[in-house]
């Protein structure tokens, strides 16, 4: 996957979990949290997602590493790349 496959792939994923958030306006340097309204539950379920979907896994010690929209396909891109 590409980083903008993967920032897409990302997107699709929050969209599923918070379908009533407008994510055309995310910035990529501020935590997402920040942006939408996102719980800690949302969080997780969109790390679940991503294991489920790509079979990435995220150890929780690396959570704060998908903070971002940037951080997030930083951290996962080496991890997608085969997909």
């Amino acid at each position: 996957m590409t980083r903008e496959d993967i920032r897409s792939t990302i997107l699709e994923v929050i969209a599923d979990i918070v379908p009533d958030e407008d994510l055309s306006a995310l910035t990529g340097d501020v935590r997402i949290r920040d942006q939408i309204e996102l719980d800690s539950m949302d969080f997780l379920d969109i790390i679940m997602e991503l294991r489920k979907r790509y079979g990435v896994e995220v150890p929780e010690d690396d959570y704060m590493e998908l903070a971002t929209l940037d951080g997030s396909v930083n951290y996962l891109e080496p991890r997608m790349k085969e997909i």
